[in-house]
């Protein structure tokens, strides 16, 4: 009875080959978004500022998960599961994440300055995009995505 009940209450939404290339396209081009706010930020804050390229990428990488997951909850993976405890696997994922590459830029970017240092950070973008995505997807929305999505008349 009760793994019927929870069946019942999971939503039934069948997603297609299409859906799933559409979450993929969506969420690249809202995580490009974010990128530019990454750098921007970055550039801002290390070129500009003259704070260190840790913390310069700290401050960058948590203005753009910001950004990212705002966007691609509502707009890519259309979720209305519990916010709260999205949230919270993605602030799982991330302060491993964000630990773990402010650590390696800093480390890969010691002694060195423009073109390297950028390009740490790009290649860091690149990791951060594609297995945020498959977090995201498969372990933070799985069940709930399209679960916003009101139903048409």
């Amino acid at each position: 009875m009760e793994n019927n009940l929870t069946e019942e209450l999971k939503p039934q939404i069948k997603l297609t080959k299409r859906d799933h290339y559409i979450h993929a396209l969506k969420f690249l081009l809202f995580s490009i978004s974010a990128g530019v706010i990454q750098i921007s930020s970055f550039a801002l804050f290390s070129d500009v500022a003259h704070l260190t390229t840790k913390l310069s990428y700290f401050i960058s990488i948590v203005l753009s998960v910001i950004w990212n997951y705002t966007f691609n909850r509502k707009f890519t993976f259309k979720s209305a599961n519990n916010i709260p405890i999205a949230m919270l696997k993605v602030a799982g994922y991330n302060a491993i994440f964000i630990t773990a590459s402010t650590w390696w830029v800093g480390e890969l970017t010691t002694d060195v300055s423009g073109f390297i240092k950028y390009l740490v950070i790009f290649l860091t973008m690149v990791v951060n995009l594609i297995t945020e995505f498959l977090f995201t997807k498969f372990y933070v929305y799985h069940n709930a995505i399209n679960t916003a999505v009101k139903p048409q008349k």
